[in-house]
């Protein structure tokens, strides 16, 4: 019989195959007592895990607890509730509403207002600044609102000397641009607490309805960048029409171009063709923008062109109060075509919210603290009004001619 072969067994001092030479164990074997590697349990040992005992039980709800305690806090925190001094878009609301009233369904700033359904037709003069799909050539679907600033919407027209326009440009791929816009050409204050102690500052006085001159001239004493302002409302002249009116963005945001350049830029719009209006006089109808409006679409279109000034080095993007020198590069971006109007209490313009941070790829909104601020408080309002129902116009109330003071 050959020597070696299976039947008789390995050739003396081999170890036959699967079997480990005399004093070595089979791997994850281990000598007996002692210690099984981390993780690992005693052979012959079962791998259920043994019941916790109650200390160990009252450990882990504490780690639990605190793990909840610390993420409600956090929320706390950003409500407010930890600090009330702290500024929320709640505290910003709520003072919009001591100073105006509470008008359910309705928004509590730029309260009275209409729809206004249109198109912008751009001119593709801007689209090698930004690669936003509303500025190549071609035209795109808007939903608008023209209104009166204020927590009012009986309020006269004649009541406050500003108006504002807010747009949403719905792109064909589906992205959207909003911006609201007033009819003036530089904001009063420059950051959410300066326009909250403002509000707070102008709270009627319950005697007589009115604000204390006294704690106005300390609020404007106070805040000194509110001179431009007031400079601009000392002779501003409003018309009795919507449509002669410029109206400007007031931030600044920056536009992107395909290489991600970014460009600051404000925008405005400028009235194209309107017919001349008379002077708002306070013997004007209560509502007589609206009727204004309504009687020129009967007539064809409004038209703005949207005008995009350029920023240049060392140009504030984060004042509101400040403006550009005039001799910025202003592109003529399109028109901006309405073409009808609706009420505001069913119209299209009504579950809008003209959050100014809604933005295409292409636009992006800059270090202004002030558009952080616009779209928390538009949120809380928003969710306000939605809860309280659609307003009811014919609810209306004798119009007030007190002066608003949303501004």
């Amino acid at each position: 019989m050959q020597q070696g072969s299976d039947r008789n067994g390995p050739p003396p001092g081999q170890t036959p195959p699967g079997s480990q030479p005399p004093g070595r164990l089979p791997p994850n074997r281990q000598p007996p007592g002692a210690r099984p590697p981390d993780g690992q349990p005693p052979e012959g040992r079962s791998r259920k895990s043994r019941p916790l005992t109650a200390p160990q039980i009252l450990l882990r709800l504490t780690a639990i607890g605190a793990i909840v305690l610390a993420s409600g806090a956090a929320f706390a925190y950003v409500g407010g509730w930890l600090d009330p001094q702290r500024l929320t878009p709640a505290r910003i609301v709520n003072a919009l509403e001591a100073n105006s009233g509470i008008h359910e369904g309705f928004r509590r700033n730029h309260a009275k207002g209409v729809c206004v359904i249109g198109r912008f037709e751009s001119s593709g003069a801007a689209h090698d600044l930004s690669t936003a799909a509303v500025f190549a050539s071609g035209s795109t679907p808007v939903i608008g609102r023209l209104a009166l600033p204020g927590g009012n919407p009986y309020a006269s027209d004649s009541s406050v000397p500003i108006r504002s326009f807010a747009l949403m440009f719905t792109s064909a791929n589906g992205e959207q641009w909003r911006t609201g816009m007033n009819s003036m050409p530089v904001f009063p204050l420059s950051t959410p607490q300066a326009f909250y102690d403002q509000q707070l500052a102008g709270r009627p006085d319950p005697k007589t309805g009115k604000p204390d001159p006294q704690r106005m001239q300390a609020f404007f004493a106070a805040h000194p960048e509110t001179g431009a302002f007031r400079a601009w409302a000392k002779n501003a002249k409003p018309s009795a029409s919507y449509a002669t009116e410029d109206y400007y963005g007031l931030n600044a945001f920056y536009l992107i171009d395909g290489n991600g350049k970014r460009q600051p830029v404000r925008w405005q719009l400028a009235p194209l063709d309107a017919a001349a209006a008379p002077l708002a006089q306070p013997g004007h109808d209560a509502d007589y923008l609206q009727t204004d409006l309504q009687q020129r679409l009967t007539q064809g279109p409004l038209r703005w062109r949207l005008l995009l000034t350029l920023g240049q080095p060392g140009d504030s993007t984060n004042d509101a109060t400040r403006q550009w020198p005039t001799d910025r590069p202003t592109i003529d971006a399109g028109t901006v075509v309405i073409t009808s109007s609706a009420p505001q209490s069913d119209g299209p313009c009504r579950d809008v919210n003209y959050d100014p941070t809604v933005l295409p790829q292409g636009i992006a909104v800059s270090d202004d603290p002030l558009l952080a601020a616009r779209s928390a408080a538009y949120a809380a309002s928003y969710e306000r009004r939605t809860g309280e129902g659609p307003p009811h116009a014919a609810a209306a109330p004798s119009h007030s001619t007190q002066p608003e003071r949303a501004q």
